[in-house]
């Protein structure tokens, strides 16, 4: 067999989001035939995404009829070196953000979190929410990070995520009272001394707004996806669209948009109740022509698994939970169209 043998196999295959085949978009960084395998390296860049894992299927059936064991590898080319990284050995950087308080952003990013962990990712969560740190308590994470003798710190796990968070590092009940320079210098310090280690994602709870937290983030580390968090009511959406103008300014891919607290789950008789409107995020999402990520529903269940330190999307049954679980697979989705069409135009 010849690699263009393989490569006529693989035409074969076409990639639904970008609407044509792997070879013709470039998605096949490398061919190589060896004895008794063929080595092939594609241009996927969503560890675990449902999509990706479909697309690697697709790859390993083209060929089950060879006499050749199929080696597959995954990699998208940046541009950057890793001495031009400060996080080089991670490899997805999703921002979770809301242009306001009070819609359930760091729910969502930790039940983001959890969720591709869940799913067999390797992932970092950072609460990078310095005002307003409440990750640790979400997931019920007691430990404390430790130092190395060279003072890196070497962050804690917990749910099979490796966590930061300014709660770590700040006594009991003490307020953050920081201008805009110490909030640079203590992030960037996070970011740079943290043994984060090899990581598939690591999803960033941004705090509420466009200040000076959001600005340091986009300047420093490459993020390679925004996820933008809003209830369906006008005066959440009038606030999300700030966020989303800012990370346009910065050049920032937006994965999509969520709506939370799309309806109330009445645990005594089952009914939904749209307490803060309905569909309001999708509408939005059209919009802006922009993804829509999915809807979380408000539920009492999500409040415990925040309260509790269990999110609620690693539970096993409940309709909120499959919600979460679908906006996880989704999100890891959209970030894998966002990388092939990185690595697609790249390519030609």
């Amino acid at each position: 067999m010849e690699e263009h043998e393989i490569l006529d196999r693989l035409s074969g295959i076409e990639d639904p989001a970008l609407g044509d085949d792997i070879v013709s978009l470039g998605l096949i960084n490398d061919v190589r035939l060896g004895d008794e395998t063929i080595a092939i390296d594609l241009a996927l860049g969503a560890p675990y995404s449902p999509a990706e894992t479909a697309l690697a299927g697709d790859v390993r059936d083209a060929l089950a009829d060879t006499a050749y064991g199929i080696d597959l590898s995954a990699s998208v080319d940046t541009g950057l070196s890793s001495d031009q990284q400060i996080l080089p050995d991670v490899e997805n950087i999703v921002a979770v953000a809301s242009g306001k308080g009070g819609v359930g952003k760091s729910t969502v990013a930790v039940n983001l979190a959890a969720g591709l962990s869940a799913m067999g990712a390797r992932v970092g969560l950072f609460d990078a929410d310095v005002y307003g740190p409440n990750v640790p308590r979400m997931v019920e994470s007691d430990a404390r990070p430790k130092a190395t003798r060279e003072e890196t710190i070497i962050p804690p796990e917990k749910h099979g995520m490796k966590l930061m968070s300014m709660d770590f590092l700040l006594g009991e009940d003490d307020p953050v009272i920081w201008r805009g320079p110490m909030v640079h210098k203590v992030l960037t310090q996070l970011w740079e001394d943290v043994e984060w280690g090899a990581l598939d994602y690591m999803v960033v709870d941004l705090p509420p707004g466009t200040g000076d937290t959001q600005l340091t983030l986009l300047q420093s580390v490459p993020v390679s996806g925004a996820v933008i968090v809003t209830t369906p009511q006008e005066v959440a959406l009038d606030d999300a669209r700030k966020g989303l103008r800012m990370f346009g300014e910065h050049e920032t891919p937006v994965l999509g948009i969520v709506e939370n607290m799309s309806g109330f789950v009445c645990p005594d008789c089952g009914g939904e109740h749209d307490i803060f409107g309905s569909g309001g995020g999708e509408a939005f999402a059209e919009d802006v022509d922009m993804p829509f990520l999915g809807r979380l529903p408000l539920d009492p269940a999500v409040r415990k698994g925040g309260d509790t330190g269990r999110p609620i999307v690693l539970e096993e049954e409940g309709g909120t939970a499959e919600s979460f679980r679908e906006f996880v697979e989704t999100t890891a989705d959209m970030q894998g169209i966002v990388k092939r069409r990185m690595a697609s135009d790249g390519g030609r």
